[in-house]
C-alpha cells in the first residue's frame, strides 16, 4: 500500500471499449470512476490489459492500430513514455513493397506487472481515458481494455499532490 493511502475497497476490474469515429481518426472515451473528491478518494491501478484491434492487411500498404490508457484527456495518441499514459499498445502490418499483405507486428507495454510491484499508477481525478487511432486502414478500429485497481482514501497532503501532479501531466 502506498504511503498516505488507506485501501477502502477490494480489487475491481473496469472494462471499456472505444471505437474510432471514422477510419484513421484519433478517438477517445472518458471512463468515469465515480470517485469522491470530498473524501480524497483515489483509484490505485494494479494492472491493465489493452487490446487494439488488428489493422487491415492491404497489399503494398503499411497499416496500424494504436491505443492507450491515460489519466488525463489527450488530443493525440499517447505512448508509454508520456507521463500521463499508464498503458499503450499497437498492432502494425508492414506491407509497403510486398505484393501480399506483408508482415504483422505487435507491441504493448507490460500488460500485467510482476507481482512484486504494489501498483502501476494512481488516478486522483474522477476519470481515465481510453484512446484508439488507426493508420492506413479502410475501416474504423477499436480498442478494448480492462483496468484492475482499488479505491483508497488519501490524506489531504497526498491527495493534493496527486491531483496537482496528474493535472500538470496533461
Amino acid at each position: 500500500m502506498p504511503t498516505g493511502l488507506k485501501q477502502t475497497s477490494s480489487v475491481v476490474a473496469i472494462s471499456a471499449q472505444t471505437v474510432e469515429s471514422a477510419a484513421n481518426t484519433f478517438t477517445q472515451s472518458q471512463i468515469s470512476l465515480d470517485l469522491s473528491p470530498l473524501d480524497n478518494e483515489v483509484f490505485v491501478v494494479v494492472a491493465i490489459d489493452i487490446n487494439p484491434s488488428f489493422p487491415d492487411g492491404l497489399a503494398g500498404a503499411d497499416t496500424a492500430t494504436q491505443a492507450c490508457v491515460s489519466t488525463t484527456s489527450r488530443t493525440t495518441m499517447g505512448f508509454i513514455e508520456d507521463s500521463n499514459v499508464l498503458a499503450s499498445g499497437s498492432s502494425a502490418i508492414r506491407g509497403a513493397g510486398y505484393a501480399d499483405s506483408g508482415v504483422g507486428f505487435t507491441q504493448t507495454s507490460l500488460e500485467t506487472p510482476p507481482a512484486n510491484l504494489e501498483y502501476i499508477g494512481i488516478i486522483a481525478t474522477n476519470d481515465f481515458f481510453l484512446s484508439v487511432q488507426g493508420s492506413g486502414n479502410l475501416g474504423a478500429k477499436t480498442v478494448g481494455a480492462r483496468v484492475w485497481g482499488y479505491r483508497a482514501q488519501a490524506n489531504a497532503n497526498v491527495f493534493s499532490a496527486l491531483v496537482q501532479s496528474e493535472v500538470l501531466s496533461a
